[in-house]
């Protein structure tokens, strides 16, 4: 298993914050195909080969994602792809 780990401090309010985090992932959905859900401030990534979390604290974004055999080539494409978007994102 191949582990993305980002934290990404912010100085964004609660709506704010969880603004970015779905705008991360909406496009984290549409370019690899990844499934989400809310479970209150807690951000369930899940497709086959990958599972994962985005947590919300007043202070830091925590994205961890354990991507499977079949998407570990795609590993720096996807980190890339994180810190891009929180780059755009978030004004920290």
């Amino acid at each position: 298993m191949s582990v993305i780990d980002v934290h990404r401090p912010h100085a964004l309010d609660k709506e704010h914050a969880r603004e970015a985090a779905e705008s991360l992932a909406k496009d984290l959905s549409s370019q690899f195909d990844v499934h989400y859900q809310w479970e209150g401030d807690h951000l369930k990534f899940k497709r086959s080969g990958v599972k994962g979390h985005l947590n919300i604290t007043p202070t830091d974004l925590h994205i961890h994602l354990e991507l499977g055999l079949m998407l570990r080539p795609f590993k720096s494409r996807i980190e890339q792809e994180i810190h891009s978007q929180l780059d755009q994102i978030i004004k920290a």
